[in-house]
């Protein structure tokens, strides 16, 4: 396993899942609901911001590698689970968008593990649809964590528009994926 600043910061992800999940354990004595709130929010901030900066650096370092590509993702879909179960907790997300999320995310990482298998991976790589997907999911869920209003602007109303608006991109990019895949699919079953 290549150890490098990428990976590192990959790694530091996945430790401060637990972290994240952990605020909203601490007596409220000691953290009040706004300080769990503003930290979780901060906390998922920060592993956005870490999760562009390792593949910048991967790529500006040339500290690109197999394990590395395998890993972020895996670390971007424990944060964004971690994140969906904790406001599911919390009341702030319905469970069908919990689930059409999280499901979505199994499902094309296996189909992706899948296509791979077959020589096929590149055909269902990351699409500016996946993109778009990622970037109203990652911004609703910061607003719901945040749960305060943000330059007088309601961040729990427009988080919860943002997290259904992804949960239909996420459904179409999961059809788009599925199409793209569809005809390797249909030649490798068909033999």
């Amino acid at each position: 396993m290549p150890l490098n600043i990428p990976i590192l910061l990959t790694w530091f992800r996945i430790v401060m899942i637990p972290v994240f999940l952990g605020l909203f354990y601490f007596p409220d004595d000691m953290l009040d609901l706004h300080q769990k709130h503003l930290w979780s929010a901060l906390l998922f901030a920060f592993a956005g911001l870490t999760d562009w900066l390792d593949g910048y650096l991967a790529r500006s370092l040339n500290q690109t590698s197999a394990f590395g590509a395998f890993l972020d993702p895996v670390a971007d879909k424990l944060m964004v689970a971690a994140a969906l179960i904790l406001l599911l907790r919390l009341g702030q997300v319905d469970a069908l968008i919990a689930f059409i999320i999280i499901g979505r995310e199994i499902a094309i990482s296996a189909l992706r593990e899948w296509m791979a298998q077959l020589g096929a991976g590149k055909s269902i790589a990351v699409s500016m649809l996946g993109k778009v997907k990622t970037t109203f999911q990652m911004a609703a869920i910061f607003m719901l964590l945040y749960h305060e209003e943000i330059l007088n602007l309601p961040t729990v109303q427009i988080g919860t528009i943002l997290i259904y608006l992804a949960a239909v991109l996420t459904l179409w990019s999961m059809i788009y994926y599925l199409m793209l895949a569809m005809p390797q699919i249909s030649q490798k079953t068909g033999e």
